[in-house]
C-alpha cells in the first residue's frame, strides 16, 4: 500500500493525555471507493482518532495524506472540509428547532443570500433535487424535531455528502462515527443503502461501530484498534466473526455462561401486570417469578419498547395495574418519581439523552438516584459522595475509576455500568431495561449481561429486559414474550428460548398480522 494508492492515509499517529496513551503509532490507508471499518474495545482509541482527523485534538506526532499529498496537522476546527472530509458523528450535529432545510443548507444559505433576503421557495426546490439524487424523502419544511431516528440519521449523511460535493470536489471521504446506536433495525438498513450508493459512486467511507454484525456487512476492509494501537487491518470477507473477536480483544473470548435459572416454578409469582395499554400497546398481562429476566421483543413496530417506559411513567398509560409483593399500582397515574418510590427503575436505550446528565461527574450521576442520602442540612457532603461513588465505580468495574471526571468522557460500555451501578444502589424490585447493550463493545457487553442474571439471582431482583438483539435475549432471558400488532404474540420459555426461535416467532407475528390485513 503506498499513499499514491490511498484517498486518505495516516502514519505513526500518537496522542496522550496526560499519562494515558490514547494512541500509539496508529496507521490507515483508506481507498478510493471503499468503505473502511474501524473497531475496537470503548477505550481503544477509536473517538481520539476521528476528533484529530475532525481537528478537535492535536496529535503528538504523526502525518496525514490525502490523495498523497501531505496535509498539516494539527488541523484547525472545521478545515477538514477544505480536504474533502466529512463527519457524521453519533449525536448527528442536528439543531432540532431548526427545520430539515435549514440543518441541510446550515453553511450555505449566507452565501445564496441576495440583496432581498434568501429566496425559501428555491431553496426548498433545491433541498426536494438533493433529496430526491440520494432516494430519500424528507419534506424540508419539517422541524427536525418531528423526524424519526433513521430521517435524521439519514438527513445528516446526505447533508455530509453535499459538503463533500462543494467546491466542485467530486470524492471525499465521508467519516460515521457511531451513526447506527440508536437505530432500528430496519433504519440501520436504509442507511447502510446510502453509504453504498456513496461509495459505488466513488466517495470513500470510514465506518465507525462497535457492532460486529454491522461492521462484516457493510465493509471491505477493517481496520482494529486494541489499546491504542494497530492490532492488525484484514479483509472482511476473509475474516470470521472469532478473528474478528481476537484481534478487538487479544483473545478468544470464554463462552458466556448459562446463568439462567433452571426452574422457576417453585418460585412465587410477585409481579403482576394487567391491561396495561399506551399508544403502541394494548392489553399486555404478564407475571414474574421473583429472581426471573424476562425478554420483550419483536419487530419495530410491535409496541414491545413502549412497556418499560409506561410502566416507569416516563410515557403515559392509558390503562394498566402494576403488582409488585402484593402492593397495587395504578400505571396511568405513575410518574418516574413515584415508581422509584414503588422499586422500579428504568435505564433507557438513549443513555446519553435519557439516563444521564453528560456534563455533570461520574460521581454526581451515580449519585441523582439516592441524592436525599447526601443532604447535611442546607449542604451536599460532597466527600462522602465521592467516597461512595468511588466504591461503586470499584465494584461494577467502571473505567477509569474516577468519580471527578465528566460522565460524557467514558466509553459506551463504562456509561452504561456507571447507570447499573446508579440503579442497583436503589435495590429496586423491579429493572426495566430498554436495549441494555445498545452501543457497548463485546467485552463489556458480557460484563453488563453478568452484573443483571447476578442481580436478579442474588437479590431477587424482577427484570425486564426490552431488545431488539435476539442474541442478547437468549443468552439473558429465563423467558421471551413475543409482540405482534401491540399485543402479547407468544411466549417461549426454557428450550425454546435460543436466537433462532425468537426471530422465527417475531416474524410469524409479522406475517399473521398480514394476513388479518388481507381478509
Amino acid at each position: 500500500m503506498t499513499h499514491a494508492t490511498s484517498r486518505l492515509a495516516l502514519r505513526n499517529l500518537s496522542k496522550s493525555f496526560g499519562g494515558t496513551q490514547a494512541l500509539r503509532d496508529v496507521s490507515l490507508d483508506i481507498l478510493p471507493g471503499e468503505v473502511h471499518g474501524l473497531l475496537g474495545e470503548n477505550g481503544s482509541g477509536k473517538s481520539t482518532l476521528i476528533k484529530v482527523l475532525a481537528g478537535f485534538h492535536e496529535p503528538d506526532s504523526g502525518e496525514l495524506r490525502i490523495e498523497g499529498e501531505q496535509v498539516p496537522l494539527p488541523l484547525a476546527p472545521g478545515q477538514f472540509r477544505e480536504f474533502g472530509m466529512s463527519f457524521v458523528h453519533q449525536d448527528l450535529g442536528l439543531v432540532e428547532s431548526l427545520s430539515v432545510l435549514e440543518n441541510l443548507r446550515v453553511a450555505g444559505l449566507s452565501s445564496s443570500r441576495s440583496r432581498f433576503g434568501i429566496s425559501w421557495r428555491r431553496e426548498r426546490m433545491r433541498a426536494r433535487e438533493t433529496f430526491a439524487r440520494y432516494g430519500v424523502r424528507l419534506d424540508p419544511s419539517v422541524p427536525v424535531s418531528a423526524l424519526k431516528p433513521v430521517e435524521r440519521a439519514l438527513l445528516a449523511i446526505v447533508r455530509a455528502m453535499e459538503e463533500i460535493q462543494r467546491d466542485d470536489r467530486r470524492y471525499g471521504v465521508l467519516v460515521l462515527d457511531e451513526p447506527t446506536v440508536f437505530l432500528p433495525k430496519e433504519g440501520v438498513e436504509r442507511l447502510f443503502s446510502l453509504v453504498r450508493d456513496a461509495a459505488a459512486a466513488g466517495t470513500s467511507v470510514l465506518f465507525v461501530s462497535h457492532d460486529l454484525d454491522e461492521v462484516r456487512e457493510i465493509t471491505d476492509r477493517v481496520t482494529v484498534l486494541r489499546d491504542g494501537a494497530n492490532a492488525g487491518t484484514v479483509v472482511t470477507a476473509e475474516t470470521t466473526e472469532q478473528r474478528f473477536v481476537e484481534l478487538i480483544i487479544g483473545r478468544q473470548l470464554a463462552a458466556l455462561p448459562d446463568l439462567r435459572h433452571e426452574d422457576l416454578t417453585e418460585k412465587r409469582v410477585s409481579v403482576r401486570v394487567e391491561h396495561l395499554s399506551g399508544a403502541s400497546v394494548s392489553d399486555v398481562g404478564f407475571e414474574m417469578h421473583e429472581g426471573e429476566v424476562v425478554g420483550l421483543t419483536g419487530l419495530i413496530g410491535s409496541g414491545f419498547e413502549e412497556v418499560p417506559h409506561l410502566l416507569f411513567g416516563s410515557r403515559k398509560a392509558r390503562t394498566g395495574l402494576l403488582s409488585i409483593d402484593g402492593s397495587p399500582v395504578d400505571v396511568p397515574r405513575l410518574t418516574p418519581a413515584a415508581a422509584v418510590r414503588a422499586g422500579l427503575a428504568l435505564i433507557p436505550a438513549d443513555r446519553k439523552t435519557d439516563g444521564s446528565v453528560a456534563t455533570l461527574s461520574v460521581e454526581s450521576n451515580v449519585a441523582l438516584s439516592v441524592i436525599g442520602r447526601y443532604h447535611n442540612g442546607f449542604f451536599l457532603d460532597r466527600r462522602r459522595m465521592r467516597r461512595d461513588a468511588a466504591a461503586l465505580l470499584r465494584e461494577f468495574d467502571v473505567r477509569p475509576a474516577d468519580p471527578s471526571l465528566p460522565y460524557g468522557a467514558l466509553s459506551g460500555g463504562n456509561q452504561q455500568k456507571a447507570l447499573l451501578a446508579k440503579w442497583f444502589q436503589t435495590e429496586p424490585r423491579l429493572l426495566l431495561l430498554d436495549e441494555p447493550t445498545q452501543g457497548v463493545d463485546v467485552g463489556a457487553r458480557q460484563q453488563i449481561y453478568e452484573l443483571i442474571r447476578t442481580a436478579a439471582q442474588d437479590r431477587g431482583m424482577h427484570v425486564v429486559c426490552a431488545s431488539s438483539d435476539y442474541e442478547q435475549l437468549a443468552a439473558l432471558c429465563d423467558r421471551v414474550i413475543v409482540f405482534g400488532r401491540g399485543r402479547v404474540w407468544r411466549e417461549l420459555v426454557g428450550a425454546d428460548v435460543t436466537k433462532d426461535r425468537i426471530i422465527e416467532q417475531c416474524y410469524a407475528a409479522m406475517a399473521a398480522e398480514a394476513a388479518q390485513v388481507v381478509v
